[in-house]
C-alpha cells in the first residue's frame, strides 16, 4: 500500500464531523509513515476553571489522534481499534494558542499498539506527555453486539 499523506489527512478530518473532535477543533495536519499530527486551539471553550487548558482536553488530543494513528496500521474492512489504556503527564500550563498533538509509534504489534503523543506549543515547549495503548480488534458486523 503507497502512503498518501493527503488522503490520510482528509479522511481522518472528515470522520471526525459531527463528534467531539469536531467539538475541540481538533484539525488533523500532518501524517507520515510512523507519525500523525493534530492540532487544538487553546480557548476558553477548552479551559477549567482557572483559565488554563484543562488537561482532560489535552487527553481527548491524545486519544484521538494516537487513535487515529493506529487506524492507518489496519485494515478498516477487517479490523477496529480501541484505546485501552491512557496517561498523560501535564508538564507546562497554557492559557490560549495552539497546541499539536505529535503520535509517533512505540510498538506496533498484531493486537497491540503502543504510541507515545508530545503535546507542544507554538514554541516547542512540552504542554503534555502521554502515553496510549490501543488494542486491535477484528471487526464486528453490524449486528453483533
Amino acid at each position: 500500500m503507497t502512503f498518501d499523506k493527503e488522503k490520510i489527512l482528509q479522511y481522518c478530518n472528515h470522520v471526525s464531523k459531527n463528534t467531539l473532535m469536531q467539538t475541540l477543533n481538533i484539525e488533523y495536519t500532518d501524517a507520515g509513515e510512523d507519525f500523525l499530527v493534530a492540532t487544538m486551539p487553546v480557548n476558553p471553550s477548552v479551559h477549567q476553571p482557572m483559565g488554563l487548558l484543562h488537561g482532560g482536553a489535552s487527553v481527548a488530543l491524545a486519544e484521538s489522534v494516537g487513535s487515529a494513528a493506529s487506524m492507518l496500521y489496519v485494515n478498516s474492512e477487517l479490523s477496529e481499534v480501541r484505546g485501552i489504556e491512557i496517561s498523560a503527564n501535564h508538564l507546562k500550563a497554557k492559557r490560549d494558542g495552539i497546541v499539536t498533538a505529535t503520535a509517533k509509534i512505540v510498538h506496533k504489534g498484531r493486537s497491540i499498539h503502543l504510541w507515545e503523543i508530545r503535546i507542544t506549543d507554538e514554541n516547542n515547549n512540552l504542554i503534555s506527555l502521554c502515553k496510549l495503548t490501543n488494542m486491535v480488534l477484528p471487526k464486528r458486523k453490524s449486528g453483533d453486539k
